[in-house]
């Protein structure tokens, strides 16, 4: 089964993803125009200034998990959902298949679903189920909101925090061949908030869309977790029966882990 931390690294970058998706997608729909790519604070600028509301979003995933000191690597491919509701919002990642190192990819179905209170992990390899309560059942806790405790994520909350936690930079698209990108450096500083969990954090924008196509971050351990998000349908409306599951047959039953109580909460 996948393990928990590096789930909720996953979910959460990919929640990171999303949300700059709902900063950016309405940049498309408004001008059609291309994002310039002149300086980090035009960048910034016109992430903060969207508007835009991400209703739904639908596309291809790829996450590629990296540990060099291991020279080990494990590609995961599937499909993520995401859909957003008057109080909190959906999201499920169905991954299909894995690649470990120089194997073949084969068939290999995980499936990460978030409701606004439990995520949900169900592992169709090891016949298990787990389900982590992330929000009591009367504070249903939006996706974005979840990922803003774990993660920065571009476009939402103050420019100024954002730098105060990092040393922004933009990349050289045409040095590293994505002139199709704009491209964010974001260096952790040493007093950030981030410090104990990421060293550095690579956005690719995609100048077209404005939508994000690639997210890269370096963890403190030298882990890299690599995600891309490919085809993707914005604001087209998906199934609800899609944010449904039940537990297959064959499986034990769920293994549930409650909430884990703030100090100074009973």
């Amino acid at each position: 089964m996948v393990d928990m931390k590096i789930a909720a690294k996953v979910f959460v970058l990919f929640l990171v993803m999303a949300g700059i998706c709902r900063a950016g997608c309405c940049r498309k729909s408004l001008s059609g125009e291309k994002a310039k790519a002149d300086s980090v604070e035009e960048i910034l600028t016109q992430l903060s200034e969207s508007t835009g509301e991400l209703r739904s979003y639908e596309g291809r995933v790829e996450y590629l998990f990296s540990q060099p000191l291991f020279e080990s690597q494990t590609l995961r491919k599937g499909m993520l959902y995401y859909q957003r509701c008057e109080k909190t919002s959906k999201l499920r990642i169905n991954f299909e298949t894995r690649k470990q190192d120089d194997e073949k990819e084969r068939k290999h179905i995980e499936e990460l679903i978030f409701d606004g209170q439990w995520l949900t992990v169900i592992d169709y390899q090891m016949k298990e189920v787990k389900k982590h309560q992330l929000a009591e059942a009367n504070e249903p806790v939006d996706a974005f909101e979840l990922a803003r405790e774990n993660f920065p994520i571009i476009g939402f909350g103050k420019r100024e925090d954002l730098k105060k936690d990092f040393e922004i930079e933009l990349v050289d698209e045409q040095e590293e061949g994505r002139d199709d990108f704009i491209g964010l450096h974001l260096k952790v500083k040493p007093d950030s908030v981030y410090k104990d969990d990421y060293t550095s954090i690579d956005f690719w924008i995609d100048k077209g869309l404005f939508l994000p196509g690639k997210i890269v971050a370096l963890s403190t351990e030298e882990d890299i977790y690599q995600i891309e998000l490919l085809d993707a349908k914005v604001n087209e409306k998906i199934d609800e029966k899609v944010f449904e599951f039940e537990v297959p047959e064959g499986f034990g039953e769920p293994e549930i882990i409650p909430l884990k109580k703030k100090a100074g909460q009973k």
